[in-house]
């Protein structure tokens, strides 16, 4: 059973405990079997004593842990404000950091030649239509609606002389010939 101890005992973990362990287990396996009792005895007390106190380290803790939350409660610090304010810390953090300097630098550029891109395609539309409204056939089609507006509002007026809207000649010209608009049954 002693064996198997000292085996336990020179396990490796890192180089530097490799040399610490071997020491110890070298040191160990020279002890007669009365010391190793011993030993194991004051090992055994000493982590009992050191256990104890973890436990009375985390009792303090806790203890402390609720003494702080009270008093965070007094003076109206929540968990949302505590939150709050961490992520706020957080984002303030990124914004300084180097790689997000160059990344708003990066997208504030790419913005710009964006703009840029977008106003020169907005101004060549708008001179494209520019010339085509100063342009022969737009000039003919605008002649065009004007004058077939104004026949048929001379049309409107000679026949009733006192009819000063289309829909009011529409409405005049079916009550004359006998027909019904469609608002005639909505109004009687």
């Amino acid at each position: 059973m002693e064996d198997h101890n000292s085996a336990h005992l020179s396990e490796p973990v890192s180089p530097a405990a490799s040399v610490a362990s071997a020491e110890i287990a070298a040191e160990f396996a020279a002890l007669t079997v009365e010391e190793k009792e011993q030993r194991r005895a004051e090992w055994s007390q000493e982590l009992a004593r050191v256990e104890e106190e973890i436990n009375t380290l985390r009792t303090v803790l806790a203890s402390k842990t609720r003494h702080a939350s009270d008093l965070k409660r007094k003076l109206g610090i929540t968990v949302w404000k505590e939150l709050t304010d961490d992520v706020n810390q957080g984002v303030k953090n990124l914004k300084e950091s180097h790689v997000f300097q160059r990344t708003e630098s990066v997208l504030k550029t790419t913005g710009e030649k964006t703009a840029s891109v977008f106003g020169s395609i907005t101004s060549g539309i708008t001179s494209k239509l520019s010339q085509m409204k100063n342009s022969e056939s737009m000039r003919s089609i605008e002649a065009s609606v004007g004058t077939a507006y104004e026949n048929v509002k001379t049309k409107v007026t000679s026949r009733s002389g006192s009819v000063s809207s289309f829909p009011d000649a529409l409405d005049e010209n079916n009550s004359s010939s006998g027909l019904n608009s469609p608002t005639d049954s909505l109004t009687k």
